[in-house]
């Protein structure tokens, strides 16, 4: 049985050509023994599909098929038993070349796998496979040479094409501690770099599996055509049947399974879906199956978070002003405590303080979206905002209260310094909003998103004046990231399908307990592990693109059902009425899956940004 099995799988397309040319060779001839011999090539894999599925308990578009060929066969209709069956094969042809041609993204994507890498071995340079690479070892990547695995830049320089992972055509200027990715390619310069994640724990395998998974994915509504098809296709039967019993007429009842085959239903759902997926992964866009895509495009409420989401991710210090004269060591206190920290501003201030020698801490508390403190001997230090100053029992002038009004309203960041209870010195921080910003938060209401908010760590005069330069309806201020988590479940409570936008790093809680969670910024990482939607650009067109695409696919998708469904009734009806006979059914039939397969392949056409 397996060898018979592997047999026909082998075969079926040639047997299909040759039953296409016999059939041609039987019109012009008027030789029926051709009819017999195509009705064979391609009838036998339908019958042993159709007695495999019965085996497993299932009812199968096969078994509608083999019963109306076998009855046209037996009532001497050799001719329509030919045509069905070769119609019916050549439809499973398309169905499979489109299928391989829409999910030819991620088989791109594969293609692009590094296979070797130079690794550094004291004096020496060797060749190994890049599945030996380990985490710390010290790798060669010359000009034109594929990066192996995720890593550090220690020395040298050039430019590397991230087209494989950002979508972007243009090659990215690496220096000493910029990060490169496995599956780029160096185009230029030559670069010593420390590998850090290697294997299945690089960013670009992490897209490989994402993508294949996506694919696999089925959305509710294919769940429910899959539900639908199981009790479908004995209805057929047992209309078959009836119609049999009332007209006497084999002819007809036999072409009423043929006719109400549910082809172009089954196929049009998962083909649309895969198709949309394939488009999203060639522009950058990897959105995670079906149940992603449905839900991703009812979203009415958009929720970003501020700082490396709508602003760009790379604040600095602009201001300071100090109320201490030992400005140098508070600053490498400052700078020895945000070390330990991820957050943006943290970040800032350790580059704006610059190299230093760091100081050791005897204890180190941190609280996520206050601030960061610690004891030194006899210091007790506080970096943070204010409210992690007030909780901490820190004195705060009122002339210090009065600066950080002034640096609030020119729209800085705060961080205050503290030692021993006292205010040594206030930060003024900036991070300027995303240019293109304003420009796509105005696409999405034109979309139909009828709220946009933005909720913050930062100040409420800071939020202010970013919210009313981005034209976003509301904002809530100075939160926690539990804050932004109750906030997004009460949105949900309204009825609101919410999507949250965050930079990945503290937005966690946001990020999964949203309808759609969506992580932009350098927290590559959150985004495919916690993410619904994964930005690899992390740009906001890339989002407005997100939401086009995740529509169209949708809008395809119901398109595919209707045609479906249209064109069953419309034979059944025409077959009832007399005007429409086994064959010519049966082209209309398989011209149906067709019609669905190419209004899915719409959504690879690039479509022009509005």
């Amino acid at each position: 049985m397996l060898r018979f099995n592997l047999f026909i799988r082998k075969y079926t397309e040639p047997f299909m050509w040759i039953s296409g040319i016999c059939i041609i060779l039987a019109m012009f001839l008027k030789v029926s023994i051709l009819y017999v011999i195509s009705f064979i090539l391609v009838g036998i894999p339908i019958v042993f599909k159709a007695i495999q599925a019965l085996r497993f308990n299932t009812i199968g578009i096969e078994l509608l098929v083999s019963i109306a060929a076998i009855g046209a066969c037996l009532i001497g209709e050799y001719s329509e038993a030919a045509i069905v069956t070769f119609l019916f094969q050549f439809g499973s042809f398309l169905e499979q070349k489109t299928m391989k041609k829409t999910r030819s993204a991620i088989k791109a994507l594969t293609e692009m796998a590094p296979t070797t890498a130079w690794k550094i071995l004291g004096d020496t340079v060797e060749e190994i496979e890049a599945d030996e690479i380990e985490e710390g070892d010290i790798l060669l990547v010359k000009a034109g040479n594929q990066i192996a695995c995720d890593g550090i830049v220690l020395s040298g320089e050039g430019y590397a094409k991230e087209s494989s992972i950002t979508g972007e055509s243009l090659p990215k200027h690496k220096t000493m501690g910029d990060l490169v990715f496995s599956g780029t390619l160096l185009d230029s310069g030559l670069i010593h770099m420390e590998a850090t994640k290697v294997g299945e724990d690089t960013t670009f395998s992490k897209i490989i599996s994402l993508v294949e998974e996506a694919q696999d994915a089925k959305s509710p509504v294919e769940r429910f055509i899959d539900r639908f098809a199981k009790y479908y296709t004995p209805s057929v039967i047992v209309l078959a049947a009836l119609v049999l019993i009332f007209t006497k007429n084999v002819d007809t009842a036999i072409t009423v399974l043929v006719l109400a085959c549910p082809g172009a239903l089954v196929i049009g759902a998962p083909i649309a879906n895969v198709a949309g997926i394939g488009k999203g992964a060639q522009e950058g866009i990897l959105l995670k199956g079906g149940d992603s895509i449905h839900t991703y495009c009812k979203t009415d409420t958009f929720v970003f978070d501020k700082t490396g989401t709508l602003t760009q991710g790379n604040p600095s210090v602009v201001r300071q002003k100090e109320y201490t004269k030992e400005v140098d060591h508070v600053l490498r206190l400052a700078a020895s405590l945000e070390k330990m920290s991820d957050h943006p501003l943290a970040q800032a201030i350790v580059k704006y303080v610059g190299n230093v020698e760091y100081i050791t801490f005897d204890k180190i508390i941190q609280e996520k979206g206050k601030g960061i403190s610690a004891i030194k001997e006899d210091l007790n230090i506080c970096v943070g905002n204010l409210r992690f100053m007030q909780e901490n029992e820190v004195l705060v002038e009122e002339s210090v209260q009065k600066d950080i009004v002034s640096f609030q309203e020119k729209g800085m960041s705060i961080v205050l310094v503290a030692i021993n209870n006292t205010v040594s010195l206030l930060l003024g921080i900036s991070d300027p909003i995303k240019p293109e910003t304003k420009e796509c938060i105005a696409k999405l209401k034109k979309l139909g998103v009828s709220k946009v908010m933005m909720l913050t760590g930062d100040n409420a005069i800071s939020a202010t004046l970013v919210c009313e330069q981005l034209n976003i309806d509301a904002f809530e201020a100075e939160l926690l990231p539990q804050d932004k988590l109750h906030i997004i479940q009460k949105l949900q409570k309204e009825g609101r399908t919410v999507t949250f936008v965050g930079d990945g790093i503290n937005d966690s809680p946001a990020l999964v307990a949203s309808d759609i969670g969506i992580a932009m910024g350098n927290g590559m990482d959150v985004a495919i592990d916690s993410s619904d939607v994964v930005l690899i650009k992390s740009d906001f067109k890339s989002l407005v693109k997100s939401l086009q695409l995740a529509r169209r696919t949708v809008r395809i998708l119901y398109q595919n059902i209707a045609i479906a469904i249209i064109t069953v009734f419309l034979l059944l009806a025409g077959l009832f009425a007399g005007y429409i006979h086994m064959s010519i059914g049966m082209l209309i039939h398989e011209a149906s899956i067709l019609v669905v397969i190419l209004n899915a392949m719409r959504l690879l056409i690039k479509e022009k940004e509005k």
